[in-house]
């Protein structure tokens, strides 16, 4: 699933779209009922931003029209007249660029409310850590940090490969209950994927330690890294059970 981060960076290459009026297209019948060549097309493109796992598109006359990706959703900005096949779901073109959605997933215009429910985006400049962390006491202290971070009402923008690495970073185990890490770790966690994420949208990614490593040596300790269902939508966990210890045993 497209984390934050892509969001950030698909919303840096709509900027060359921000200022111009688009004319608006939506190829796939799935995105061609909502009406949104009939409320977009020929109006101005002011602003695009990136809030959490959404990106927020604002056009002149107060409409916002919000995009999540889901899991395989895309953006992509191209030289405006680029040859292609098949219907993406949305094609937003200016006079010298087109961005262009794929498998769009969702789609929706907002008007003037923001995205609804989120928490501090983690890629927010400064990040908010003291209200993510008073979200994270709010909670039920038995749920597991590694299950609370994915949770985008409390921190908005981590998916299950930052939350696995900065977990790893900060040498806490998935598996530990939000009442079993002190303050100062829950803001190293959060600290951490800020970090990494930061550092995935300037163009360096950094480089996996655990995500989707099970069975390879962790490359702190030499620790066999594990993995395993983690939370009510059963997201898969990585971690190193040698450094990254506490918590309650995770399924075996």
């Amino acid at each position: 699933m497209p984390e934050g981060d892509s969001l950030h960076r698909a919303a840096r290459r709509l900027q060359v779209l921000v200022g111009e009026q688009v004319e608006v297209e939506t190829p796939h019948p799935r995105a061609a009922v909502k009406g949104l060549v009939e409320r977009l097309d020929g109006r101005r493109l002011e602003r695009v931003e990136a809030v959490g796992k959404n990106l927020l598109l604002h056009f002149d006359g107060g409409l916002v029209l919000r995009s999540h990706l889901r899991m395989t959703g895309r953006w992509r900005v191209e030289p405006r007249g680029t040859a292609r096949r098949g219907s993406p779901w949305l094609v937003l073109r200016g006079a010298e660029h087109e961005a262009v959605l794929w498998n769009g997933a969702v789609l929706e215009l907002l008007g003037a409310r923001p995205a609804p429910r989120l928490g501090p985006d983690i890629l927010g400049e400064p990040p908010d850590y003291g209200t993510m962390l008073a979200r994270f006491r709010a909670e039920a202290q038995e749920r597991a940090i590694g299950d609370a971070l994915l949770d985008q009402r409390l921190v908005a923008g981590i998916g299950n490969l930052w939350k696995a690495e900065a977990l790893w970073e900060a040498r806490v185990s998935p598996w530990r209950r939000l009442g079993e890490v002190g303050d100062d770790d829950v803001r190293a966690v959060l600290e951490a994927a800020h970090t990494l994420m930061r550092t995935s949208v300037e163009g360096t990614r950094p480089p996996r330690r655990v995500y989707r490593r099970p069975g390879r040596c962790c490359p702190r300790c030499g620790g066999i890294v594990r993995s395993a269902p983690q939370g009510d939508h059963a997201r898969t966990a990585y971690w190193c059970p040698d450094c990254q210890v506490g918590g309650a045993a995770p399924p075996s």
